[in-house]
């Protein structure tokens, strides 16, 4: 009997460890909270942060800006391109915008005060499939998404390690109710 439950609690170490891997995750656009603002350079560039992360179905987008000075945009890749605010998918004006990334794929973002976006004030994000986030434990190439003139590749994934760390604890836990049942 006393196996059968050492069993049930490895089991259910397992299952709480592999559910905080897909929790969903909160950013800041930007990293900070002004960030939703004209870039100084081309290195200021919010797509330069998102470049630099790894979007998951369910994780969460935040803006906090200026509600009486700016807003967000949602738009279509060709609207985002054009820098064109007259028909955005949504428009948030509330000065703490929160949005679901609720698909894989590119979401597109733009400014919705005059001449911002043409100055640099836009973002795109990518979201990746179930499909690609399983390859971050064996990679593989990723698709290219065209953003605003050539394609560019998605970040190398980083987040390898800690399904290795998962791995080696799965591996460990399984050991361990072994010899308890020995």
């Amino acid at each position: 009997m006393a196996g059968f439950s050492s069993r049930a609690a490895s089991m259910l170490v397992v299952f709480l460890v592999l559910l905080s891997f897909s929790e969903a995750r909160e950013f800041l656009v930007g990293g900070k909270a002004d960030a939703w603002a004209v870039p100084s350079s081309e290195s200021q560039s919010l797509n330069k942060w998102a470049e630099s992360k790894r979007f998951n179905t369910g994780d969460i987008l935040v803006w906090k800006y200026d509600s009486a000075k700016d807003s967000v945009l949602h738009v279509t890749k060709e609207d985002y391109v054009n820098c064109n605010m007259s028909s955005p998918i949504k428009q948030y004006k509330d000065g703490e915008t929160k949005i679901v990334l609720d698909r894989p794929g590119p979401f597109y973002f733009i400014s919705g005060t005059k001449d911002h976006c043409e100055k640099g004030q836009k973002l795109v994000v990518v979201v990746m499939s179930p499909r690609n986030r399983a390859s971050t434990i064996s990679p593989a190439p990723s698709p290219a998404v065209e953003i605003d003139g050539p394609a560019v590749a998605p970040a190398p994934t980083s987040t390898a390690s800690p399904f290795k760390a998962a791995g080696v604890l799965v591996v460990a836990l399984m050991g361990f109710s072994a010899a308890l049942l020995i």
